[in-house]
């Protein structure tokens, strides 16, 4: 099942995308696509209701974050072995964790804004993990349990934030709408293997990343165990699970985001993303 969300920001609807790929109302049905309707029993119940058979949506609408009331996003980096290298520092013997703030969570189609100030915008396309059952201590054998689905984020950074300074992470990757979620996130049902799903993005149609999820260093469910030890994960909580090589810190010289730059970039099975930057 693919759960959306539509509408003005900050209004959004739950809706569900139908057989032919458009967007069908699940007002009747939940009050959104967030906490406790992720659950397991939840989103069994709905995989009950005929989506087909629900009211249309206009093709027209906004897509808004495919998940509402986001409690903590929390992501990974350095977790793909080249995207490593290309940053020139040593392999991780565990998860490199941060937080980016819930703030940044945007839409998959909204505008990317550069906030004043910003030099170094750069882009990474990410495999993005919804908890749907409270987490805690969960082992690697039971972890993938844990999961409501999957969706597509673009952890967009500030670099010299990043790294410059006192070099905190969280403050390149919290800007307001530095975080894309959707189109849509994916119940975990129809995804059979998350370590087999191609990842690209693209800058103004020329590609930049391309990979598999089959190259990360700390498979999802090692990342979703391994966090739960450090902290207890709602349903609803959001996990970025890194980015592969070929983002723009990575370019020689470095090549980095400007207004006006079309960023494209999708996840297989899981839909696609389009920001223009401003």
């Amino acid at each position: 099942m693919k759960l959306v969300r539509y509408g003005e920001a900050g209004a959004e609807r739950p809706g569900a995308i139908d057989s032919a790929g458009g967007v069908r109302d699940l007002s009747r049905h939940i009050p959104d696509v967030s906490g406790a309707v992720l659950d397991t029993q939840s989103l069994q119940r709905l995989r009950e209701v005929r989506v087909d058979s629900l009211p249309a949506v206009a093709a027209s609408v906004r897509l808004g974050p495919c998940v509402g009331s986001v409690g903590k996003f929390v992501c990974v980096g350095l977790n793909y072995l080249d995207h490593v290298r290309e940053a020139g520092v040593a392999v991780p013997s565990e998860p490199v964790l941060f937080m980016k703030a819930t703030s940044a969570i945007s839409g998959p189609t909204d505008a990317l804004v550069i906030p004043p100030g910003a030099k170094a915008v750069d882009w990474e396309v990410e495999l993005g993990v919804v908890i749907g059952t409270l987490t805690r201590n969960v082992s690697e054998d039971s972890a993938l349990n844990c999961v409501a689905g999957y969706c597509v984020v673009n952890d967009v950074s500030e670099r010299a934030w990043q790294l410059q300074g006192t070099g905190q992470w969280v403050k390149g990757k919290s800007a307001d709408t530095f975080g894309p979620i959707g189109p849509w996130m994916v119940t975990r049902d129809e995804i059979a293997d998350p370590q087999k799903l191609k990842l690209w993005l693209a800058v103004n149609g020329q590609m930049r990343q391309q990979s598999s999820t089959g190259q990360m260093i700390f498979p999802v469910k090692h990342l979703v165990s391994y966090i739960s030890k450090f902290m207890t994960l709602h349903p609803g909580d959001v996990i970025s699970t890194g980015t592969p090589p070929g983002v723009g810190m990575g370019a020689k010289p470095p090549v980095y985001l400007k207004r006006g730059d079309i960023v494209t970039l999708g996840v297989e099975g899981l839909g696609q993303q389009r920001q223009i930057v401003e």
